[in-house]
């Protein structure tokens, strides 16, 4: 290593040579390389891997600074400087995108009413004393109250731009159950199920999650009626049937009459 020379591995020779063992520790010396630049060699008891590494820079900054036909100002100079010494690295990898942070669509805010739902022939939301999952539209009989089905109703914000999603979206809650309703698809139709699901899971509802099957867009119009169309299946709407033998309660579209459905209803606080 004592008898390395760095002049000999440069296209270039300084004025002055400066040999390793001319220098203490922490000792340096300065060789004007050209105008813009000047080399300070010290002794730090490099590796002839530094060495190395030292004589591939200089060669590289010292031709492109042989061609420039003006002053450089520091700036430019620094600049330049980087761009030979930093070498860009490119960086190959399979991501699991699963473990990236999705978009939040919809998170719930401070506002919970505890309700209960009739509709236009004031029938009354069950549960289904055969599906524990569904709920079932009847017209109780005095003494029969103790059967309705309480509701919470939370409202979800949503977090993207106001003006491309509704702002109205709710989520209803089978009071003192972790059940909740949900909208699915089944057999070409939507469908409505009670579900059950953690409520920390209902905090934020994210993109590509399917937890927006959660989620109804609750709409009022005048003599306070009320839709609930299912936010992810845009067009279905909680229904109840025309019927009085049909005490179903379930999904349909918009124009519902000619399904023989009730789509609108009535919600009473509690």
């Amino acid at each position: 290593m004592s008898d390395f020379k760095l002049s000999d591995a440069l296209e270039w020779s300084p004025k002055e040579e400066c040999h390793p063992s001319d220098l203490t520790d922490e000792q340096s010396k300065t060789f004007r390389i050209s105008e813009e630049l000047d080399l300070m060699v010290s002794h730090n008891k490099r590796t002839m891997k530094s060495v190395a590494t030292l004589v591939l820079v200089v060669n590289r900054m010292k031709k492109p600074l042989s061609h420039c036909g003006r002053n450089l100002s520091d700036d430019e100079l620094y600049s330049f400087i980087m761009d030979q010494v930093v070498e860009e690295t490119i960086l190959e990898g399979n991501w699991n995108t699963s473990l990236e942070q999705k978009r939040v669509l919809y998170e719930r805010a401070n506002s919970l009413k505890q309700c209960i739902l009739t509709d236009m022939s004031q029938k009354n939301l069950i549960l289904d004393s055969e599906q524990q999952c569904k709920l079932q539209a009847i017209t109780l009989k005095a003494g029969y109250s103790h059967l309705k089905v309480n509701f919470n109703m939370s409202r979800y914000v949503p977090k993207l731009d106001a003006t491309s999603v509704d702002s109205s979206c709710v989520l209803l809650s089978v009071r003192d159950k972790n059940m909740h309703l949900s909208c699915s698809w089944e057999d070409d139709r939507a469908v409505l199920n009670l579900e059950e699901c953690n409520e920390d899971k209902l905090e934020k509802i994210s993109e590509d999650t399917d937890m927006d099957r959660f989620l109804f867009i609750k709409r009022t119009t005048g003599y306070s009626l009320n839709t609930f169309e299912s936010v992810k299946y845009r067009g279905w709407f909680i229904s109840t049937s025309s019927d009085d033998g049909n005490h179903s309660v379930d999904m349909c579209q918009a124009d519902s009459s000619q399904y023989q459905r009730n789509n609108t209803f009535k919600v009473y606080s509690n």
